[in-house]
């Protein structure tokens, strides 16, 4: 505005439309001081203000402020704000909040207040964290309004209505989960019968009334990559187990073969990173398409290992640790599939392979593992006490 040669370089004084007074005060002072205080009550506006005036740091910090103290009361207004602001990894860790607390969410005055079309893209998510579709079945039933077009309908198409038990227990309890919906319930209550009194018939069933919802898996699926056969080799091997079918089977193979190879789940897509081949550890990564039932390469990892611990955190995959070949390591890596780049992360306090790695409120967690010196096969176990944990905010990236 003021170096190229725009109209307001010449004026003396320039109104600034559609943003907070107070807002515009605190970024001009921090541009000064570099100094700027974020709370509950200015962090919207600020993050407006630095969404219009091109500041990223600004607005990074903005979006971790939220991110950090996202809630079930407020999740859903926090997704449709980040949404609005094209703040991508707070949209994201947002949708993740509301699909792994959906239970809490769905209690909520901002889910009452969702449009009819938003509760229907919810409760569609495989997802959601409910420990059966009752959970799903009985917020539809509350949050479902009186259109003219029948709810019912469209409703049934969404929840899993085979994998309810309630819908075959007594006639009150029927009564109670179903009459808001009067007959149009009914063929999925026969289709639930069918489910549950004639096992034979779950194949044919259809895949999106009968899978499992799951927050880990793909679409309901586990499975096996590559690892090692009889004889010691790594495979390249990938096969995929239907729950509800009961049975296993192949998919395209990976382009390079991989045991002790690190595995994640990101945004509908299963990755393989690194591992050994049976004579190098590996820095490459393949990415797999479950519609396209395909593999393809993505960045690989800065340093090569296998045996790391891998986790997904706010859309980002982290590999910890692991063994190189000649020693354990402490290095952590984190991967961001909307640059395909691989960034180095603070290292953890102890070197570790095959350690134990989860991800809880916000932190990886990263317990035990083996710790070996240069050169030997297999080290001194690492005791339970040795305990990582990393905050998931750009501002603490410290090993506690």
């Amino acid at each position: 505005m003021f170096t190229n040669d725009m109209m307001e370089c010449k004026q003396d004084e320039i109104v600034m439309q559609g943003m907070d007074p107070s807002a515009l005060e605190a970024l001009i002072n921090f541009a000064y001081n570099g100094h700027l205080a974020i709370d509950q009550q200015n962090v919207q506006s600020l993050l407006m203000g630095a969404s219009f005036l091109q500041l990223q740091n600004i607005k990074d910090a903005c979006c971790t402020f939220l991110r950090e103290r996202l809630h079930p009361k407020n999740c859903l207004g926090v997704r449709q704000f980040a949404e609005t602001m094209m703040c991508t990894v707070l949209y994201d860790a947002a949708n993740s909040f509301i699909h792994q607390h959906f239970v809490e969410v769905s209690m909520s005055e901002e889910f009452l207040a969702l449009p009819f079309e938003d509760v229907l893209e919810l409760v569609s998510r495989d997802e959601l964290n409910v420990k059966s579709e009752e959970q799903v079945g009985g917020d539809l039933a509350v949050s479902s309004p009186p259109v003219p077009c029948s709810p019912g309908e469209e409703l049934e198409s969404h929840l899993a209505a085979p994998s309810c038990q309630g819908v075959l227990g007594s006639e009150k309890k029927k009564n109670h989960n179903l009459r808001i919906f009067g007959l149009y319930f009914r063929d999925l209550v026969d289709e639930a019968k069918d489910y549950h009194l004639m096992p034979e018939r779950r194949p044919h069933l259809p895949a999106f009334k009968t899978r499992p919802r799951c927050c880990t898996s793909i679409a309901g699926l586990i499975y096996a990559v590559g690892g090692l056969n009889s004889a010691g080799d790594s495979l390249n091997v990938v096969e995929v187990f239907d729950p509800i079918a009961n049975r296993w089977e192949k998919c395209q193979p990976m382009g390079t073969a991989r045991s002790r190879v690190g595995v994640a789940v990101l945004n509908g897509l299963l990755y393989a990173i690194g591992g050994y081949d049976g004579q190098l550890r590996l820095s490459t990564v393949e990415v797999y398409n479950p519609d396209t039932d395909s593999w393809s390469k993505v960045e690989s990892m800065n340093s090569k290992r296998s045996a790391m611990g891998t986790v997904v955190l706010d859309g980002q995959i982290y590999v910890c640790g692991g063994y190189d070949g000649n020693s354990s390591l402490n290095s952590v890596e984190s991967y961001s599939p909307e640059t395909n780049k691989w960034t180095a992360v603070t290292p953890m306090s102890s070197n570790r392979s095959a350690a134990g790695v989860t991800v809880f409120e916000g932190r990886i967690y990263v317990s035990g593992g083996w710790e070996c010196s240069p050169g030997e096969e297999k080290g001194s176990r690492r005791a339970g006490e040795g305990l990582g944990t990393r905050d998931g905010g750009t501002g603490h990236r410290e090993w506690l």
